[in-house]
């Protein structure tokens, strides 16, 4: 074949694949991922926790929510947490019978106004229930075994912002990771 055909035919099929992967690319688009969808809402009004019971606004510290994609755990709602820990706890259980989750949520402490107390010999951080203070947990990093504690005892604490990492690292110590990252070794290890 003449060098000009074969250039002809190269960039042919380059245009083709470009058609292709554009095509499939729209295709994704206008089908969507389900979980992009999904907005974090309100725990509030003295809803339980979906691992251990407690009522969720009541208690200091981090709290979670998980969409599941083949059913929520009644009504229609979310899975709903008191704390970082039971958010995790409930997700590894759900995925080891099969589940799967469309979007995980914890509190970024990045975007709400937080405050630490103590009580007794303990440090706390307050809790944030409404839906516009999570974010998914593929952006945020957590510290891991700080000095505060939450609702169900040394805690992960969310954050979207590196910065405030680093901020709450120096007062509070503990290690960053990935929110993606924690593992059950990983809440072990609190």
């Amino acid at each position: 074949m003449p060098t000009s055909d074969r250039s002809a035919m190269s960039r042919r099929r380059l245009l083709t694949g470009v058609g292709a992967g554009i095509t499939i690319s729209a295709a994704g688009c206008l089908g969507g991922d389900e979980g992009d969808e999904i907005a974090p809402v309100s725990l509030d009004g003295g809803r339980a926790c979906d691992e251990c019971g407690m009522i969720i606004e009541d208690h200091p510290g981090p709290v979670g929510q998980i969409h599941f994609a083949d059913d929520e755990p009644e009504g229609g709602r979310p899975g709903q947490f008191c704390s970082s820990t039971c958010t995790y706890t409930y997700l590894f259980d759900a995925e080891d019978e099969g589940r799967d989750a469309n979007a995980t949520f914890l509190t970024d402490y990045s975007t709400v106004d937080y405050e630490t107390f103590t009580e007794g010999d303990d440090t706390m951080v307050s809790s944030h229930v409404e839906g516009d203070a999570f974010a998914r947990i593929t952006a945020l990093t957590v510290v891991a075994r700080s000095d505060i504690v939450g609702a169900m005892g040394p805690e992960l604490i969310p954050f979207s912002d590196g910065d405030d990492v680093d901020v709450f690292v120096d007062e509070y110590g503990g290690e960053a990771m990935d929110a993606e990252d924690v593992e059950r070794s990983t809440l072990d290890a609190l």
